[in-house]
């Protein structure tokens, strides 16, 4: 029954596949494509975009400026952390005063760790989910990264220092790494 079903849609081509003369390639010229190729109604393209928007935003982490992070490294607190995520070939060029070292690469595998472990590998306390942090790189990429993963392992209190190391250096008027 199959056979006939299919039979009728599905047409056998003797046109050689590859250049062998043997070969046989269906053709599936009995099934249509519908609606495929019409422009999407702009009304419902806006929709979807705002409903992601909405969304995303419980992702997004608050960006602070170099105003809001300066006073954090002025006076630190066991209540916060004040996490470098770049990779420590990039560190040794300088960070921010009070700053902790958690590499990108790293990061993911670190929030699994039990706080023994990863006081042993990192040199310093596992943050609780509820405690502050404030994640910084470069530029504000990788940090952005970093408040993401930190939200899927369940850390709540999570914030990016969108201009970064490069922001930081600027506004100290250091020299630029």
């Amino acid at each position: 029954m199959l056979r006939k079903a299919l039979g009728s849609t599905l047409r056998i081509s003797l046109r050689p596949a590859h250049g062998s003369p043997r070969a046989f390639r269906p053709s599936f010229q009995g099934f249509a494509r519908h609606q495929s190729s019409k422009p999407a109604d702009p009304e419902v393209l806006r929709a979807a975009r705002k409903l992601h928007d909405v969304l995303q935003g419980d992702w997004k982490s608050p960006i602070l400026s170099y105003e809001q992070v300066k006073p954090k490294t002025l006076q630190p607190s066991n209540d916060a952390y004040l996490i470098d995520v770049r990779e420590p070939d990039e560190v040794i060029r300088g960070s921010i005063p009070s700053s902790v070292n958690l590499p990108l690469s790293t990061l993911a595998n670190s929030l699994n760790l039990k706080p023994r472990d990863f006081r042993e590998k990192h040199g310093f306390d596992k943050p609780e989910t509820t405690q502050e942090i404030i994640f910084y790189c470069r530029s504000g990429k990788r940090s952005a990264s970093a408040c993401d993963i930190a939200r899927r392992h369940g850390y709540q209190n999570l914030f990016n220092y969108e201009g970064s190391w490069l922001d930081w250096v600027a506004k100290e008027g250091g020299q630029k790494p």
